[in-house]
C-alpha cells in the first residue's frame, strides 16, 4: 500500500480541498471538489447516503484524487486508489469534523451520511521546485 510523504500530509489534513475523480456508469470520468481527511493510512471522504457519488463509489470504487497547495501549486499530490470500506457517519461526527476544519462551523445540512475509506494504491508526490 502506498503512503503520503509526511512533508505533504498537510495537504490532506488541513483545509485544502481535493479533486476526487470517479467513474460514471457510462465509463466517463467526473471530478468533484470534496473535503478529505487522512488517517496516516487511508484517505477519508463523505457523502449523503442517497447521493449520486455514493451510488457511483459503490458500483465503481476506483478513484483518483488530486490536491494542490494553494500557496505553491508545485507542491501537490496525485493519488490513485479504491474505496475499500464504507462506514456510517454516526451522529455526523466525521462531516462535522471536516466542516469545522474547512469552514469553521458545524455542518449545516442534516441527513444520513457515510464515510468512504480509500486505500491508496499509488501516490505521486511533488514537493515543489527548489
Amino acid at each position: 500500500m502506498a503512503t503520503i510523504p509526511g512533508e505533504l500530509a498537510y495537504l490532506v489534513q488541513t483545509n485544502v480541498v481535493a479533486h476526487v475523480s470517479l467513474i460514471e456508469a457510462d465509463g466517463s470520468v467526473v471530478t468533484h471538489v470534496m473535503w478529505v481527511d487522512y488517517d496516516g493510512e487511508h484517505l477519508l471522504t463523505s457523502s449523503p447516503t442517497t447521493s449520486y457519488k455514493s451510488r457511483a463509489l459503490r458500483a465503481r470504487p476506483q478513484v483518483a484524487v488530486s490536491v494542490v497547495d494553494p500557496g505553491d501549486p508545485w507542491r501537490r499530490l496525485s493519488i490513485s486508489g479504491r474505496v475499500t470500506d464504507i462506514r456510517d457517519d454516526e451522529g455526523l461526527a466525521f462531516i462535522n469534523l471536516l466542516s469545522r476544519r474547512y469552514v469553521g462551523a458545524a455542518y449545516p445540512r442534516p441527513g444520513a451520511r457515510e464515510i468512504f475509506v480509500i486505500t491508496l494504491d499509488r501516490v505521486r508526490a511533488f514537493a515543489g521546485r527548489r
